[in-house]
């Protein structure tokens, strides 16, 4: 089983909290920006019509006779007339002195600019914006200055600044829902590119180990480069494994076989009882070495095979019915004779070394078992669905170890004394693993087993 990678979050979710995170800290500054921008503005309007106002009155006052009148026009207060009914307040001084107005409304000190002078300030308990200015008047040989301090509540302007803020603050909350929007998109097309990859990862099949060639992105370079160069060590590694398993094989049986055949030969020719049960000990023991040299190297081979499935288009009754020709001399020699029955035809798309390998296994654990004068009956259907069934009549398996079966090197109780090595069920039910079925193991209800390997 393929161990799961460890997961340190989602690269997605990173990215996406990145970007909207961004996305608030920037609609944050926006607020205040727009907020801090448009109470300059209308502060700046409000001082425009204070400067105003008081040139205005300004320029209405005059020397007459050596005596100061000043003739406040009415324009001078009604330019400051807001929605919001705001209080004003203005002093006329002259030479420092108060002259009429309210007294508590003080000129503003400090440096002036182009002699006009702004501050907020209270006024009897209120927030005023206030504006200072003066005039030098000069007649009948005579100079005084005249200073004039006109001040003026904000509720307008606080009116004004809190529909600015809201404005402001919707206009940051669209920023924001918009950036998310747009963050989402970036994200999916970015992470797109991953998936993508992962997507024609997964849809490769077992054998197809060859390199990705299809445009990807600069920052994604890397990492295509370094899995082609993995697949191209991979795909080098499983040649030289299944060459190594069909020499291996081969060199293993061969040997075998070879002293098999000597011991043989010289059991025929000794005299002695000793000698032959020694020689009859070791031809058995050639014979377990054998089969179990052969199942290992068969499993290994099967367990390579499973992932590079080399599928082919079949008709597994002809594959079967060649496996019978050929085991039905081994048959004949324990006294059994083998049937082959079932649907004249069953086409499947499988692996056909796999496939045979998996039935000879269980035909040859049905000759193991079968009692003489026997038949060992195989029978290939397409019904429900590809599925081929050996049955034998021998002790069948035992009803406590029929679910352990099929692991490596397990044997049944009833196995003793049997050669074996206890890879033939684990082999049969890989093959049909690697084709998507399954086997099952029973007992038939007139005695025998029964092993199906559906397809």
């Amino acid at each position: 089983m393929t161990p799961n990678p460890t997961v340190s979050g989602s690269l997605r979710n990173r990215l996406m909290l990145t970007l909207i995170g961004g996305a608030a800290i920037l609609a944050i500054l926006l607020f205040f920006a727009v907020r801090s921008y448009a109470a300059k503005v209308a502060q700046q309007g409000q001082d425009n019509l204070l400067e105003a106002s008081v040139t205005s009155i300004l320029d209405a006052a005059a020397l007459r006779d050596g005596v100061l009148e000043v003739d406040i026009p009415y324009a001078a207060f009604s330019m400051l007339s807001t929605p919001s009914d705001d209080r004003v307040f203005y002093a006329i001084y002259q030479d420092g002195e108060f002259l009429s107005g309210y007294e508590d409304l003080h000129l503003t000190g400090g440096p002036a600019q182009n002699n006009w002078v702004f501050r907020s300030g209270e006024v009897r308990g209120e927030r005023v914006r206030q504006v200072s200015a003066s005039r030098t008047l000069v007649g009948l040989g005579r100079q005084t200055e005249i200073e004039v301090a006109l001040g003026q509540t904000q509720d307008a302007l606080a009116e004004t600044m809190d529909q600015i803020s809201r404005n402001a603050a919707y206009l940051g909350l669209g920023f924001f829902l918009l950036t998310t929007v747009l963050s989402f998109w970036v994200t999916s097309t970015t992470i797109g590119q991953l998936n993508r990859l992962t997507t024609s990862v997964t849809r490769r099949g077992p054998q197809d180990l060859s390199p990705f060639k299809k445009p990807v992105p600069r920052e994604m370079a890397p990492l295509v480069s370094s899995l082609n160069s993995l697949m191209g060590r991979l795909d080098q590694s499983l040649s030289q494994s299944e060459d190594f398993i069909a020499e291996a094989a081969h060199r293993v049986r061969t040997p075998l076989a070879t002293v098999r055949s000597y011991a043989e030969a010289t059991l025929h020719r000794v005299e002695r009882k000793d000698n032959r049960e020694a020689l009859r000990a070791m031809v058995r023991a050639i014979d377990e070495s054998s089969r179990a040299a052969g199942q290992l190297l068969d499993h290994a081979m099967i367990t390579f095979r499973a992932d590079h499935l080399e599928r082919e288009d079949i008709d597994l009754v002809g594959l079967v019915q060649e496996l019978v020709q050929r085991l039905t001399p081994i048959a004949e020699m324990k006294e059994l004779s083998l049937s082959l029955t079932g649907d004249p035809s069953v086409p499947y798309s499988g692996d056909p070394i796999l496939l045979q390998n998996a039935v000879r296994n269980l035909v040859d654990n049905a000759l193991k078992y079968a009692p003489s004068d026997s038949t060992v009956q195989i029978e290939v259907t397409a019904v429900p669905n590809a599925r081929i069934t050996v049955r034998d009549s021998g002790p069948g398996f035992p009803p406590d170890e029929i679910d352990s079966l099929t692991r490596r090197f397990e044997r049944g109780q009833n196995a003793t004394g049997t050669i074996g090595s206890g890879l033939g069920l684990t082999i049969a039910q890989d093959v049909a693993t690697a084709h998507g079925g399954t086997l099952v193991l029973t007992n038939q209800t007139e005695g025998g087993a029964c092993v199906t390997l559906s397809l």
